[in-house]
């Protein structure tokens, strides 16, 4: 997949099947977009395009909000590229940029590099305010031998997938709920930092997670179960996400991981952490004692889990 972050560099050489969007999360539901650009591309024998924004426009437009995203720039680059896109268009969202109306918006970027079929969502909404839709869409195809595929809303078990509906289940510790909208596991990636190493005193050492992306969501403060990648091997663990109370006073989030099955030196490399399961709140323990059992007891659930997990 190629990706163009100036308009000035890119290669309009063919015709394109485009679809706009933030696509926070990449979910299910927009990955049914992505798969019909795909699929119409392919009978037209044309490429596939996506036009996204960086910063995300809610960043830009509603700073007050502190609003946390579900993937960084670089995931999504990821994930499209897994998906089978041809090329990806970053578009920078600024407040000038916001004031552009939606003919603008078509006519400058969509059409310009050199879109003849757009593949949009049922909601889909563009342009200054928000103010462009299927329906001008459909107005600009009829006079323009433009075409225009409106996909219909994905759902899970009734209920229509949305990247806030991810974010709320994220917030609420509903990893599983989370996961089955992505229709991936939800993760968090960053470089391994030395810690305070009260768990190696422990007996359970852990590595320090920096999160490479700092409006990321994290899940609610708790232990969890999850599959690491470190230097392209996979290491289960258990994870804790939170404040420490039996040993810190401070507000500050820490993400922290025992593996498992691992002895090693990985300070300063990179680590993905994929979330599979939920084992309970953070809590604060009377005594050092106390702690060392619960995880214990942590550990044990683990890898009974994990036994039906790799089933």
């Amino acid at each position: 997949m190629k990706v163009y972050k100036e308009l000035s560099l890119f290669e309009n050489k063919s015709s394109l099947v485009v679809t706009v969007g933030s696509f926070d999360g990449l979910h299910i539901g927009h990955q049914k977009i992505i798969e019909e650009v795909i699929k119409t591309a392919g009978k037209k024998n044309i490429e596939s395009c996506v036009i996204t924004f960086e910063p995300h426009p809610r960043m830009v437009l509603q700073k007050e909000a502190g609003i946390k995203l579900l993937t960084s720039l670089d995931e999504k680059i990821e994930i499209l590229e897994s998906i089978g896109v041809n090329k990806l268009v970053v578009l920078n969202f600024s407040i000038d940029f916001s004031h552009k109306s939606s003919e603008q918006f078509i006519e400058e970027y969509v059409l310009k590099l050199g879109a003849v079929h757009m593949v949009v969502g049922h909601d889909h909404k563009f342009g200054k305010d928000r103010l462009g839709d299927v329906n001008q869409l459909m107005e600009i195809a009829a006079n323009d031998s433009f075409g225009i595929t409106e996909v219909q809303p994905e759902t899970f078990n009734g209920e229509i997938v949305s990247s806030s509906k991810i974010r709320t289940a994220l917030l609420n510790g509903d990893i599983e709920k989370a996961n089955d909208y992505l229709g991936r596991n939800y993760s968090v990636s960053g470089i391994i930092t030395l810690g305070a190493q009260r768990g190696r005193t422990l007996g359970f050492p852990t590595a320090n997670l920096k999160s490479a992306f700092e409006n990321k969501v994290l899940p609610k403060n708790g232990v969890y179960i999850v599959d690491c990648i470190v230097d392209g091997q996979n290491y289960f663990g258990i994870m804790n996400i939170g404040n420490r109370p039996t040993f810190e006073s401070k507000n500050e989030i820490v993400i922290e991981v025992n593996l498992f099955d691992f002895d090693g030196d990985i300070y300063g490399q990179q680590m993905k952490i994929n979330f599979l399961h939920r084992v309970r709140d953070e809590k604060k323990f009377q005594s050092k004692e106390e702690l060392i059992q619960q995880i214990n007891s942590d550990k044990i659930y683990a890898a009974e889990f994990l036994k039906k997990f790799n089933k």
